[in-house]
């Protein structure tokens, strides 16, 4: 049976809305999460129901109740259970990749323009994320790639 860096069986990981979650702590969070909006609409009806002037009324501040039982809920699994994603840093991506994302977004866009229009406060941040040479040598490489086209034809 394969294992996770944490020791847990893979099989008990899935991927919900892009994101790793452990069956076993899925179907807690599910009864917490019933469990507490379910009990705070149900003892707000109750309470309501005799101060409040309406049942409608009384019933709509109940589901708001409930709501809030729901952030409840979600703060005790969030206490209760880690994430299950591992986030790795410091590893070089493969520079194929990164061009195939360049081509991508050029052919999109159809040229990703010169990195000598941006603002200073774009290079800037560029250059903290540590892509601004990776832009800037495909920037260089595209234009060098149309003078040689125009000069063949």
């Amino acid at each position: 049976m394969k294992t996770d860096s944490a020791g847990r069986a893979s099989w008990r990981l899935v991927e919900i809305w892009g994101d790793t979650a452990d069956l076993g702590h899925l179907a807690w969070s599910i009864a917490i999460g019933l469990g507490v909006s379910l009990a705070g609409f149900l003892v707000a009806n109750r309470v309501l129901a005799s101060t409040v002037a309406t049942p409608e009324l009384a019933r709509a501040y109940a589901m708001l109740a409930g709501l809030g039982g729901c952030v409840v809920s979600g703060v005790i699994c969030a206490l209760l259970f880690a994430p299950k994603r591992e986030v790795v840093e410091g590893t070089e991506a493969d520079p194929r990749w990164r061009e195939e994302v360049l081509a991508e977004l050029a052919g999109e866009h159809g040229t990703l323009g010169s990195v000598a229009d941006l603002p200073p406060s774009v290079v800037r941040e560029m250059k903290e994320l540590e892509i601004y040479d990776l832009f800037a040598s495909y920037s260089s490489r595209q234009s060098s790639g149309k003078l040689d086209e125009g000069a063949a034809s």
